[in-house]
């Protein structure tokens, strides 16, 4: 106990200061004013696109300050682990970054949240977003998430100079395709797939049961019933073990995973569409590299086809502080000037129909085309088919499986928690 406690400890240390690493300072002190935005956008591309939301926010609020929580972290682990302390503690920051789908559940049975139907009446906002993400958020007629992009989950970035290297003359498009080139970048010296810290593990799995799997089975596994036990689910479990296999050292989260592709050290990333912002945006705020010629993407093997898809979205806490600086907030994030000004940067497509498409070029006009005519399917890492508890639990198992690789009992683990996880 004196260990987490010291961890909560620390990561209050690291909101006290916000994200810009500015001096401490209380989001509590003029309550009336500051509006306490807390999300995990702290690293290239996701901190420059949240900026651009916030000079939206301040010119059309004068009367307010922005004040940025974010919490450092890939996925958002420890920002999650952080509120919901303060949740408990009954001190709920003005407004809190989610993904959007199952992620919320949580909060909305303990009746942390409140539905935001008024707020989608007035902006017309049912209108303003698909009727497939309208659909994906809403809990019994009640809506409690104003989406404000949409990420891609299953994209494989890579590097076309090591792929050439390598003597891979084709894009690998199946998993026995992929693993072959994995091995073909293997035996030139160069690493065939970086990865980073556990979590991205998890993304990683979610791409391979979604490739090996097909669309249909995959979405499959979170409804009543589902069979995790089966001989489908052991070959897809193999899969990921080979995969793995082929995998890099660890690095210490996504974004250095995927600067080894970049760089031309590695071959392979599965990582979602952030990255794009980050290889793409200039260099003080990105990577600066060219699309096509440092690094190049495609749907991970056995899923083209289909959009795994993600959207952060913000909500309103009940009791939140500042409740008319959150909703001031929430309108920025829904707005269209809000979401074409956060989502090049971020690396991601709009929430909303009526974008500026212009703005939307490169990966971005793949990923705006494939959205809208893909099937879909939901990302396990980042909230859209399983509860908190089921994806702490599932991370548990990929952290034992990346240290045992013992198929068998991945597979038990995995369908325990799915057993346990009350869908």
């Amino acid at each position: 106990m004196a260990a987490v406690a010291a961890t909560m400890a620390g990561l209050l240390a690291l909101t006290a200061c916000g994200g810009d690493g500015g001096t401490p300072q209380s989001p509590q002190a003029d309550a009336k004013k500051k509006v306490e935005v807390f999300s995990w956008w702290t690293g290239p591309g996701e901190a420059d696109g949240l900026k651009a939301m916030r000079e939206i926010f301040q010119k059309q609020n004068a009367g307010l300050e922005f004040f940025d929580a974010a919490v450092a972290g890939g996925s958002g682990d420890k920002a999650r682990a952080l509120l919901t302390t303060k949740l408990q503690a009954q001190t709920p920051p003005d407004t809190f970054q989610g993904h959007a789908g199952a992620e919320l559940q949580g909060y909305i049975k303990a009746g942390q949240l409140e539905p935001l139907n008024f707020l989608y009446d007035e902006l017309k906002l049912k209108e303003a977003f698909p009727q497939q993400l309208v659909d994906q958020i809403s809990v019994q007629g009640q809506i409690y998430s104003v989406p404000v992009n949409v990420h891609r989950s299953n994209v494989m970035w890579f590097s076309p100079a090591v792929l050439k290297e390598a003597g891979v003359a084709e894009v690998p498009k199946t998993i026995p395709d992929f693993v072959a080139a994995l091995e073909k970048v293997k035996q030139k010296g160069k690493i065939p797939l970086s990865i980073g810290s556990e979590w991205t593990m998890v993304h990683l799995l979610e791409s391979v049961l979604l490739g090996s799997l097909g669309t249909d089975a995959y979405n499959k596994l979170w409804t009543a019933g589902s069979d995790w036990s089966g001989p489908a689910m052991t070959k897809a479990l193999n899969d990921f073990k080979t995969i793995l296999s082929y995998a890099g050292d660890p690095a210490d989260d996504w974004q250095p995973a995927a600067k080894q592709v970049a760089d031309g050290q590695a071959a392979f990333n599965i990582m979602g569409d952030w990255a794009y912002g980050y290889f793409h945006n200039p260099p003080d705020g990105g990577l600066g590299k060219t699309s096509k010629t440092d690094f190049d993407w495609a749907p991970s093997p056995g899923t083209a086809g289909t959009f795994m898809w993600l959207s952060d979205s913000f909500t309103l806490p009940k009791g939140a502080p500042n409740r008319d600086g959150a909703v001031a907030w929430l309108k920025v994030a829904a707005g269209k000037e809000g979401q074409d000004a956060f989502n090049p940067k971020k690396g991601s497509i709009p929430a909303r129909k009526d974008a500026d498409t212009a703005l939307y070029t490169d990966y971005l006009a793949d990923a705006l085309k494939d959205w809208g005519s893909d099937e879909l399917a939901g990302s396990i890492q980042h909230g859209v088919v399983v509860n908190d508890a089921w994806r702490v639990s599932i991370n548990e198992a990929v952290g034992v499986f990346h240290g045992d690789k013992d198929v068998a009992a991945f597979q038990t683990a995995l369908a325990e928690a799915a057993k346990n996880s009350g869908q």
